[in-house]
Formats: structure tokens, sequence, C-alpha cells
């Protein structure tokens, strides 16, 4: 029996899930071996109630399945018994229960054991991934280490003419896991393996369990009548004879696939013989890794079934979208014998303000291409976006792990993202003066000079630069702040302007804290650097012009700072004479 969790059949139990009949055919097989094969229905719910006594609600529905399950489990050897127990149930084979470990608020997995867990994330390299895909490729790393078992990273590469692989896409996006801190301990590309599609999709064949459609177009109308194609009913030495004709080119596109035999009148028709591989033109859609040397190619649902067994996952962790695919791939795991993986679905995530959509980004690159910046543009979502963005890798991973394996669809909001980011920076992020809207003035009313020292961040004082500032000098202070009234310029002094002059006023900081002086941020005209703040705005992308302090120079590409009273930066390219900076956000 496939475990399969979704919100209609399972439920959420305080921070784990409860499939009911799973959870009573366990206890009923613990107790039918304690007691020499027969279960006895007291015990049984007993147990079940004292265990889980969150279940106590649901007491009566229980104790209706459960007459259902032991009257099942009786009916079995008590040697059947055993077996079935020690292999699904091994956590009830001892008499004290495991104690379900959690990792980040991640509920346990079920049915998982400590070092037999094998999860995988599997993305379509036709695009750099995204937040939405963050989510399944996180929870699946996170899991295989919280049970110190395995995570599989397999690139599904299989459709060349629809969801062409892009030759870049699988670099970038293992440069995009490893930025999120997901490893894997193995690799895959599934359009390096057709010859193992090939084996399965012969050995169902064999079996029975599919045909060799050849009726083109027509199938589609006939399936969504009710019949199917007349080559269903070939005997099985002629279907593996049409299936070798198309491996050999006797077919062309459309004319002939493999379809996996379910029930045509199924009410939900893209479960109809479902189509497990057919013909792709390579030599008008090559493959960027094999070019044209295959023209049969299996279909995603064929594909995954098959390298999930064959790879030994025992969790699938992904979108609740998937979840008519789960049904179709049961198909394989019952006509091939083999043991299903537990299937656990889980709602989108979307990150409101954002751009998502692979196509649509490929649309707005493709009609303004001077417009965008590339596939990392700070307005997309894309992970590649939100690193240039600024946005660490332990916010998004934060953000995912509180949300956890909920069923439903979450729209993540900028706000409480910028949040945990923000508080992450605020610790690490040095300090940096810069000033929007550079105005000169001339500094006077002391004689000589006076050093200012200012801390790079307010809780490491001993990491400090010296700016000397001479009566005479000019410093740049922002428009807005020149018509203030007296004014403390950060780590210096209190001043006044006057026309282009900025007066000393002196009275240090006791001065400035009793009159309630705003600190403002300047930067010497002796010791400067122009600096492009880029800053999205919806679809639009702002450019400010401004000016730092020159210690900004001392910071490579990808440093993270704070601009004082303006926000949070990324230091996105160093030129000769100019620093590019991406914000981030307050």
């Amino acid at each position: 029996m496939a475990l399969i969790f979704s919100a209609d059949i399972v439920i959420f139990m305080g921070d784990w899930w409860v499939d009911l009949e799973d959870l009573v055919r366990g206890y009923a097989l613990k107790n039918a071996v304690k007691h020499n094969g027969k279960a006895q229905l007291g015990s049984v719910i007993s147990m079940i109630l004292g265990d889980n006594p969150d279940l106590r609600p649901r007491a009566k529905e229980i104790s209706a399945l459960a007459r259902k399950v032991i009257e099942e489990v009786n009916s079995m050897s008590l040697d059947e018994q055993i077996e079935e127990l020690r292999s699904r149930y091994p956590h009830l084979m001892v008499e004290k229960r495991v104690v379900e470990r959690r990792e980040k608020g991640l509920p346990p997995l079920p049915h998982a054991m400590e070092g037999s867990v094998v999860t995988r994330f599997a993305p379509n390299p036709d695009f750099v991934i995204h937040i939405g895909n963050a989510r399944p490729a996180i929870l699946n790393y996170e899991y295989a280490r919280m049970y110190k078992g395995k995570m599989i990273l397999r690139f599904e590469d299989t459709d060349p003419r629809t969801k062409t692989p892009i030759k870049e896409a699988y670099s970038m996006i293992r440069e995009d896991l490893k930025w999120l801190g997901v490893k894997w301990n193995e690799e895959h590309i599934q359009s390096l393996r057709l010859n193992v599609f090939y084996d399965v999709a012969s050995m169902m064949l064999e079996r029975g369990c599919a045909y060799v459609d050849v009726c083109g177009a027509e199938s589609k109308r006939l399936l969504e009548e009710g019949r199917y194609c007349p080559s269903r009913d070939w005997v099985i030495e002629r279907q593996l004879e049409e299936f070798d004709k198309m491996l050999k080119g006797h077919y062309s596109e459309g004319e002939a696939a493999i379809r996996i035999k379910t029930d045509p009148r199924h009410p939900n028709p893209s479960i109809r013989d479902w189509v497990a591989l057919r013909i792709i033109d390579t030599s008008r859609y090559p493959h960027p890794l094999v070019g044209d040397r295959y023209i049969v190619w299996p279909t995603y649902n064929f594909a995954v079934s098959v390298d999930d067994h064959y790879m030994g996952v025992t969790h699938v962790l992904r979108g609740k979208e998937h979840q008519v695919n789960t049904e179709k791939q049961l198909y394989i795991y019952r006509c091939m014998e083999w043991s299903p993986p537990v299937f656990i679905h889980f709602g989108r995530l979307k990150l409101e303000g954002f751009i998502m959509s692979k196509s649509y980004i490929r649309k707005l690159m493709e009609e303004n291409p001077e417009k965008f910046l590339g596939l990392d543009d700070p307005r997309f979502g894309t992970i590649a976006g939100l690193r240039r963005r600024g946005i660490l890798a332990e916010a998004i991973r934060r953000v995912i792990l509180d949300l956890g394996v909920k069923s439903g669809d979450a729209t993540l909001s900028w706000a409480n993202l910028a949040s945990i980011n923000r508080k992450l920076l605020d610790s690490t992020a040095d300090r940096i003066m810069f000033v929007e809207k550079p105005k000169p003035f001339n500094i006077r009313g002391f004689n000589g000079c006076i050093d200012a020292s200012i801390p790079y961040h307010p809780e490491k004082p001993d990491r400090r630069r010296l700016i000397r500032v001479c009566d005479g000098d000019i410093v740049f202070i922002d428009e807005k702040d020149s018509s203030s009234g007296e004014i403390r310029l950060l780590g210096l002094d209190n001043f006044r302007p006057e026309g282009g002059t900025l007066k000393l006023v002196g009275g240090g900081l006791d001065y400035a804290r009793r009159r309630k002086l705003a600190i403002v941020q300047w930067v010497p005209k002796a010791g400067y650097v122009d600096v492009d703040v880029i800053k999205p705005r919806g679809l639009d992308l702002d450019v400010i012009h401004g000016v730092a302090e020159k210690a900004l120079v001392e910071y490579d590409v990808d440093a993270r700072l704070q601009f004082i009273r303006y926000g949070f930066v990324r230091v996105d390219s160093v030129e000769k004479d100019r620093i590019k900076v991406v914000y981030t956000h307050e």
C-alpha cells in the first residue's frame, strides 16, 4: 500500500502526521504478535490513545476503524504478522517508543528510521531555481540530515522540446544549492540514463501493463470518449516489436508512444492511459547534453517513478500540485511490484512583490533585454536574484523551516523576509557613511584639525577608522540635513549650517543629547568615493547617485553593509572611480 500524505487523508496532530488506518494497523500488529497472533480490540485502542492523547476526541472513529483492521490482521499467520511489523513498524518492536526528534520545527517523517532515509531534490534545468523551488530543496536536505540518511540531486531533463534544458542551468542550480547550504550525497542526470528507462518500458510491455500506441493524435479523442487505440490489445510480442521500431526511428514525432494501461474511463482524463515515453525530433530540438542521440524520451511521471525506485528514495517531499502525478506514478509501482516511497505534499510558496514565473521572466528578458540585469536581477524571486539583492541564505532557510510541510499555499511577505534578514545582518554588517544628495559645506570654527574616531560596528568598538577634518575643509552632507538647524556630525561634533558653511557649535555628545540633535552622516571631500545605489521598485529599477566615505573601497563584491540612516546594501561591483551597490532593505 502506498503511503501518500496530504491534507485530505491524514491528521496533522500537534507537530506530526497521523495516517489513522496505518497507525491503527501498526498497533494491531504489535498486539497480535504479543498475544500469539490475535489482537484484542480493547488493548489496541488503549495503546493508541495512551501513546497519542491528542487522538482521544476521535476515539469513536478509531474504534470503528480498529474493528475492521483487527479482523484483517487476525486473519494473517503469526509469521506474516511478525514480518509486516518488523518491516513496516520497526519502531513498535520495542516496548518504549522511539522519541520523535525535531529539527528547527520540522515534524518527524512518517515511517522513517535513522540511517535509512533517502530523499531527493529533482529540478528541471530549464531555468534557475526560485524561492519556491528552494522549499523542497531545503526540506529534503534537512530531513536527510535529521535522520542521518542521504539526499540525491537529480536533474530531470527528459523534455528537450517543451522544457528545453539550458546547459548553463545545471551549474547555476548547483551553485544556488551550495549557497543555500544544501549538500547532496549523489548526483544523477536523467538524460544520461535513457537505457534504464528503455529497460523498464520493455518489462512493462512484457507484463502487459503498457502498450505501444500507434494511433497518433487520434488517441486523444478516443480516450476523451472512454475508448482507446486498438493497438492496446496487441499481443506482447507485437508490442515489443513496435517499441523496437520506435527506438530505431521507424516512427516520427507524434506517430507512436508508449502508454501505461490505467482505465480509459477514469474520471480524471489526464490519468487515462497516460503517456510514458514519446518520440521527440531531436534533430530539430537537440538536447544540450546528448544532442540528437536519442529520439524516444520518457515523460516526467515515468522517469520519476523509475529513478525513485532504483535510487532507493524512501520519502518524496514535493508540492501538492504533484498529487495527480503521484496517482499516475503508483501505476508503475503496482505493475513492477515495487514498494512505493512515502509521498508528502505541501503547498506552494510565493514571495510577495517578486516575479517567480519562469515563463514570465523569460518573456520580460526577451522583450526588454536592456531593462533587466540577467537571471540574477534583484527584482526577480530567483535564488540568484535574492542573493544579489543582499538576502542571506540563512534568512531563506529560516523562513522555509518555519513554514515546514504545511499543505496550504503560503505567500511570504517581503516585510517578513526583510525583518529576518535585518536581524541577521544587524550583528555582522559594518556601518558606512553615505550621502544620497551630497551638498558641500565649508567646515569652520576650530583651530587645527579634529580626528573623528568612528567604529565600524556599534558592538565592535575596537574596529575603528579615523577621519581627519581640519578647519576650512569641505564635507558633504545631505540636502535635507542642511536645513535642520543645529546638527551633530557622526563621531565629530555639533554644527550649525549657515549658507555654505558648517559653523562649530561644540558642546560634545552631552550637548547633542540635551538638544536632541539629529545625528547626520557626512563624507569629507578629501576622501570619498562615488556610489550608485541600485534600488529595485517593483518592475522598475532606480539608480541613485551619491557619495560614501573612502572606507567603502576596502570591501569586495558581495559584502553586506549598512549605509547609516539609509539601509542595508550589498556591494555589486567595484570599479576604478565608482562603486555600485544594491539596496537590500531598511
